[in-house]
């Protein structure tokens, strides 16, 4: 892989905001391009025996992804570029092939559905041992890594954004010998950096709030650990877990703006908040930023931000919610998070969905539009409720 360079000043000086948008540029250098340029092709020149720096086959290696991968890699504060994937899925897929065949995995009881869905169909294979917690007890999270393999974790957890003491956690995983997987696609980098704290790999599905236009479906993994990352490499070469050029190029440009999108997105995450908190209509707000929730104190000492996504239960069942969501005009009625347009969903309407979750919650990815815009669509869908 070739290293992109910038070498007018030292990137291990700049903060994330500014790396977002400065860092993994191509060389500065008179007439080269400010961006990456995208490759197509399916093979290299190459001939004699391979060395591991030759590319040789686009299933192995594409330059169109090494920007992106320098640029996430150094924004997790990994030692090593991040990799690609085709899908948020794939990235996930890779990172649970680590688990021993037949191990034990602990991870949240609320996790993305599509993590779940997997796990269940590992499980039923024999491949794996599942072993879910409640992720805001810390104590029972520790108790929970004796004799385990593997520690999943999410925070905030999918949809019900709850907090889990990852500091704590982390260093009990490393303490009980146990390899610790971190899904960072709610906070992204700018708000936590879980291989700081001890994770051994982060996985994003770079679909949401990376890319952050809902225009491309990609996810990366992120390791500090050689041989983990060669076995990651491993995974989406054999397995064909590769991501398409153009993809990749889009999904960087969509980083550069990372910091503004998620600054506005979060500002009216705490607006829209604080109103659904106060509307008789709403019988629970769930969102970090506020002082009553039970993962605010954590996530202010522990994140630089709460983040731009909200659970809201509305009426007492998921046909009061259902009414909710079709009553929306500006707020797009969607599964999916992190672009720059604000959706809802109902997430129980997926049968996927743990149980526990309520029927009534509505998950809101909050964009980027006129804060008062949003709360007028949502006040007005919410009085769909009345009478």
């Amino acid at each position: 892989m070739s290293p992109t360079k910038t070498p007018h000043t030292d990137p291990e000086q700049w903060s994330a905001h500014t790396l977002a948008v400065a860092g993994a540029r191509p060389e500065a250098v008179n007439n080269a391009p400010v961006n990456h340029p995208v490759t197509f092709t399916s093979t290299f020149h190459s001939q004699a025996v391979a060395s591991g720096g030759d590319r040789v086959y686009a299933r192995f290696a594409n330059p169109s992804w090494d920007g992106f991968e320098q640029l996430l890699g150094q924004l997790e504060l990994a030692t090593l570029p991040a990799l690609v994937y085709s899908s948020g899925m794939a990235a996930i897929a890779a990172a649970l092939s680590l688990v021993p065949r037949g191990g034990t995995l602990v991870l949240p009881r609320h996790s993305y559905n599509g993590s779940l869905s997997l796990l269940a169909q590992m499980e039923a294979a024999g491949d794996v041992v599942v072993r879910p917690i409640d992720i805001t007890d810390t104590a029972a999270g520790i108790a929970a890594l004796q004799g385990a393999d593997a520690l999943w974790l999410e925070s905030p957890t999918n949809p019900m954004l709850e907090v889990a003491e990852l500091p704590v956690l982390l260093a009990a995983a490393a303490e009980h010998g146990v390899l610790s997987l971190v899904d960072n696609t709610f906070a992204t980098p700018l708000l936590q950096r879980p291989l700081g704290l001890g994770a051994d790999v982060v996985v994003h599905s770079v679909t949401k709030s990376l890319s952050g236009h809902s225009d491309v479906v990609l996810g990366a993994a992120v390791t500090s650990n050689p041989q983990l990352r060669e076995k990651l490499h491993a995974y989406r070469t054999l397995h064909g877990a590769i991501a398409s050029p153009m993809d990749v190029f889009l999904a960087l440009r969509g980083m550069r703006t990372l910091s503004v999108r998620l600054e506005r997105a979060q500002s009216n995450a705490q607006f829209l908040a604080e109103q659904l908190e106060a509307h008789p209509a709403v019988g629970a707000v769930r969102y970090p930023g506020l002082p009553g929730d039970p993962g605010h104190g954590r996530a202010r000492e522990q994140m630089d931000g709460f983040g731009s996504i909200i659970a809201l239960e509305v009426g007492a069942d998921a046909p009061a919610a259902d009414r909710v969501i079709a009553a929306l005009r500006l707020i797009t009625p969607a599964t999916s998070l992190g672009g720059v347009e604000t959706l809802a969903e109902r997430r129980a309407r997926h049968a996927s969905e743990p149980a526990s979750v309520p029927p009534n919650l509505i998950r809101l990815s909050v964009g980027i539009e006129d804060p008062q815009d949003l709360w007028r669509d949502l006040s007005q869908a919410l009085g769909s409720l009345e009478g």
